[in-house]
C-alpha cells in the first residue's frame, strides 16, 4: 500500500545536518503518523507520497520546508519556572517550554535566577536537513485516528 493522505506509516530515521547527526531512531521505537495531516515537517511528508513498507531513501530537505528560517530577533523573557529539561541553565542548552500551542523547544540565551532570556527560533530552524529514512509498515487509518489527526499505538500517539 503506497502512502497517501490518511495512511499510517511507521518508519525508522536518522537525521544529518551535513556529516553531523543530530538523531535517529535505530535501536528504539518506530516512529508513526499520520499522513496529510502535518504531523511532520512538510519536506519530509512530501518525500514519503508513493513510497510503500519496505522502501528505504535519503531526502535532503531545505530549511523553508523543514522548521524555518532563522529570525534573529525572535527572542522572549520567561520565568525560569517555566523551563523544563534541566535544573541549572546554561546559554545554549535546549529546554522545553509548555505553549497554549503544546510543548515547544527554546534555546537559552542568558539564564538568570528568575529570569531567562530564550530563542524561540526552533534549534533546527535555518538548517538544510537529511533524513535517511526506512519505511516499515503502512496501513489505513482507523476512523478515529483521522478524527484526531494523529497515529495511534506503537510510535504513534497514546492516549
Amino acid at each position: 500500500m503506497s502512502i497517501s493522505d490518511n495512511t499510517v506509516v511507521q518508519f525508522h530515521y536518522t537525521l544529518r545536518e551535513g556529516d553531523t547527526l543530530i538523531e535517529t531512531s535505530a535501536g528504539s521505537e518506530p516512529l508513526a503518523y499520520l499522513h496529510g495531516h502535518g504531523n511532520i515537517i512538510p519536506g519530509l511528508e512530501k518525500a514519503m507520497v508513493g513510497k510503500a513498507a519496505g522502501d528505504e531513501f535519503d531526502v535532503t530537505v531545505p530549511c523553508s520546508e523543514g522548521y524555518g528560517e532563522r529570525q534573529d530577533d525572535k527572542t522572549q523573557q520567561i520565568p525560569v519556572k517555566h523551563l523544563q529539561g534541566a535544573k541549572k541553565w546554561k546559554p545554549g542548552m535546549v529546554a522545553t517550554v509548555r505553549t497554549d500551542q503544546g510543548l515547544r523547544q527554546v534555546t537559552i540565551v542568558k539564564a538568570g535566577l528568575k529570569h531567562a532570556t530564550v530563542d524561540l527560533n526552533h534549534p533546527l530552524a535555518g538548517k538544510e536537513l537529511t533524513f535517511s529514512v526506512q519505511i516499515l509498515e503502512t496501513r489505513d487509518a482507523t476512523e478515529e485516528e483521522v478524527a484526531h489527526g494523529h497515529a495511534h499505538g506503537v510510535g504513534g500517539h497514546h492516549h
